[in-house]
C-alpha cells in the first residue's frame, strides 16, 4: 500500500473500498501504437555509441522527479543523453547498452511500467496513475521506441547481479542506479562526454525540430511585440507571460528561464526575475526560446525600442552590435575553426569601443588583454539542440577547439552592456544593455540563418515594431 500523507484527513481504508477501487476497469491496452517517427534516428545514434564502448555496459538514466515544495514536484525534464539515445521522455528510467561478445550491443530500456489494477497502488499516493495520468504500458512503450522495455522497479537488483563487465554510467541523474553499479568517476566522465558530441552534429530529424523550434519563437516574439502596450501598463512579467503562452501553445515549454529585461535590467546578462516596469524610451532586451513536444530549444534575441524608435545612442550602441553580429555569422561555415565567429565579433566590437574611448587602444592590444570584456562580457555563442547550451559535456578539441560542419547548429550573439554605475563612460550610455542573437545551421557551403524571419538591423526593427504594435 502506498505510505499515507503524515497529516491526511483519511487514517486508513477499509477493505470494502480496496475491493471496489480494484474493479470496473476497461482494458484500454494500446494495441496498434506506429513507431515513433525518432526511433530509426536514436537507432543509429545508439550503434554510434555502442561503437566508441565495445565491451562495456552502458547505463543512461533519464532522472527522478524532484519535490519543489512539499508535495509538490518540479516538472520532469529528462535528461537529454538518454531522449537522444531514446527519443524517450519518461521519468525513472533508463537505456542500458548491454555488451556482446562480437563487441556490439543489445540495447533494452527501463521504464516504470502501469500500475496495475490488483493492488491499491495506483489510486494512493500523488505520484500514483489516478493521481498523475496514465503511463504507457511497458509493450506500449517497446512498440513506441523500437526497444525492449523492461520493469525499471527491478533495474537495481539485476544491474547489480548483471554478469561481470566494465561499467559506465552517467553520474548524478539516478542515485538508486548509480549506487548499484561499481563504475570509476573518470570513464563515467567520458560517458557523457561522448554523449555530448554525439550531439554536436544534428541528423536531419533534428534539423526539422529546430526549425519548429525557431519557428514557434520568431511567432513568441511576434506576439511581444503586439503586445507591447500591455507590457508598458504592467511590467516584464506580461512579456514573459505572452512569450510563454505561445511556447506552451506550439510546443513543450519554453528551453530557458525567458529573459525580458527592461531599462537597465538588459545589462543584466542573465536577468529572469522579470518583474521591473517596461517604460516608453527604453530598451526591451528578450532572449527567449520555445522548447519544441521533442524537447529542442531555439534560443534567439532582440533588443527592441519600446517606443517603436531608438534614440541616437541607443541606435549607435545597436548598430555597432548588429555590424559585430554581421562579422560573427559571416566567418560560420564548414571548415572553419569553431571560434573564428566569436574572433570576427569580439575584435569588432574592441575596435569600436577604443574608437568611442571606453578603453585604450591600440585595437589589437586591447583584444588580446581582453579588455573589451568589460562590456561585452560573455562568449559570442554556443552549440543549440536539446539543451540551450547544448554538447555541454564536449571535450575542448571537439568543441570550442573544434571545426565546423555542416549539421552544427549554434548561436551568434554579440552584446554590449553599460551598467548605470559605470562611471568610465557618459551617462547617456548607462544602462544600455543591446544583444542580438539568432540560430544559425552550418551548411555544405555556408550557414542558413534560421531565424532570419525576425528582423535584425535597426531599420528594420523600427518598420516591424511599426507594422506589428501599430
Amino acid at each position: 500500500m502506498a505510505k499515507g500523507r503524515k497529516n491526511g484527513l483519511y487514517s486508513g481504508i477499509s477493505e470494502e473500498l480496496s475491493a471496489l477501487m480494484k474493479t470496473g476497469w476497461a482494458d484500454t491496452e494500446q494495441r496498434d501504437l506506429p513507431l515513433d517517427e525518432q526511433a530509426p534516428y536514436a537507432a543509429r545514434r545508439r550503434a554510434a555509441l555502442s561503437a566508441r564502448f565495445p565491451g562495456e555496459r552502458l547505463v543512461i538514466p533519464s532522472g527522478n522527479l524532484k519535490t519543489r515544495s512539499n508535495d509538490d514536484t518540479y516538472p520532469f525534464r529528462p535528461y537529454s543523453g538518454y531522449v537522444h539515445m531514446t527519443g524517450d521522455q519518461a521519468r525513472d528510467g533508463a537505456l542500458v547498452l548491454e555488451p556482446r561478445p562480437d563487441g556490439g550491443h543489445d540495447a533494452y530500456c527501463y521504464r516504470l511500467p502501469r500500475d496495475g489494477r490488483d493492488t491499491d497502488e495506483f489510486w494512493l499516493g500523488y505520484t500514483a496513475e489516478l493521481w498523475m495520468g496514465r503511463r504507457a504500458s511497458l509493450a506500449e512503450s517497446e512498440r513506441r521506441l523500437g526497444l525492449s522495455c523492461r520493469d525499471v522497479r527491478t533495474a537495481a537488483s539485476e544491474l547489480a547481479a548483471a554478469p561481470d563487465a566494465p561499467t559506465r554510467i552517467v553520474r548524478g541523474i539516478d542515485p538508486v542506479l548509480e549506487a548499484a553499479v561499481t563504475t570509476d568517476a573518470e570513464r563515467d566522465a567520458a560517458l557523457e562526454e561522448v554523449l555530448s558530441e554525439l550531439r554536436l552534429v544534428k541528423d536531419v530529424w533534428e534539423i526539422g525540430e529546430m526549425r519548429k523550434a525557431v519557428g514557434s519563437t520568431v511567432s513568441g516574439f511576434t506576439d511581444c511585440v503586439s503586445e507591447l502596450s500591455r507590457a508598458v501598463a504592467s511590467s516584464e512579467r506580461w512579456i514573459e507571460g505572452t512569450f510563454f503562452r505561445r511556447a506552451r501553445l506550439e510546443g513543450h515549454s519554453v528551453g530557458y528561464g525567458s529573459i525580458c529585461a527592461a531599462g537597465d535590467h538588459a545589462t543584466i546578462m542573465h536577468w529572469t526575475d522579470n518583474d521591473g516596469p517596461v517604460r516608453p524610451g527604453d530598451l526591451l532586451l528578450l532572449d527567449a526560446g520555445v522548447e519544441t513536444n521533442s524537447l529542442y530549444t531555439a534560443d534567439v534575441t532582440r533588443t527592441l525600442p519600446i517606443s517603436g524608435s531608438f534614440t541616437p545612442v541607443q541606435r549607435t550602441v545597436y548598430d555597432a552590435v548588429y555590424e559585430a553580429q554581421e562579422a560573427g555569422m559571416a566567418a560560420v561555415k564548414p571548415g572553419a575553426a569553431y571560434r573564428e565567429f566569436h574572433v570576427a565579433a569580439q575584435r569588432f566590437l574592441t575596435e569600436k569601443l577604443v574608437e568611442w574611448g571606453f578603453i585604450e587602444g591600440p585595437a589589437d592590444r586591447a583584444y588580446e588583454l581582453g579588455l573589451q570584456r568589460r562590456f561585452t562580457m560573455a562568449g559570442t555563442g554556443h552549440m543549440l539542440g536539446l539543451d540551450v547550451h547544448d554538447c555541454a559535456q564536449a571535450r575542448n578539441e571537439e568543441y570550442v577547439d573544434g571545426v565546423l560542419e555542416p549539421g552544427m547548429v549554434l548561436t551568434v550573439e554579440p552584446g554590449l552592456y553599460f551598467q548605470p554605475d559605470d562611471l568610465t563612460v557618459p551617462e547617456e550610455w548607462r544602462g544600455i544593455g543591446v544583444r542580438i542573437e539568432d540560430d544559425l545551421l552550418v551548411t555544405a557551403d555556408g550557414h542558413e540563418n534560421l531565424s532570419a524571419g525576425l528582423p535584425r538591423s535597426s531599420d528594420e526593427v523600427e518598420a516591424w515594431m511599426s507594422r506589428v504594435a501599430g
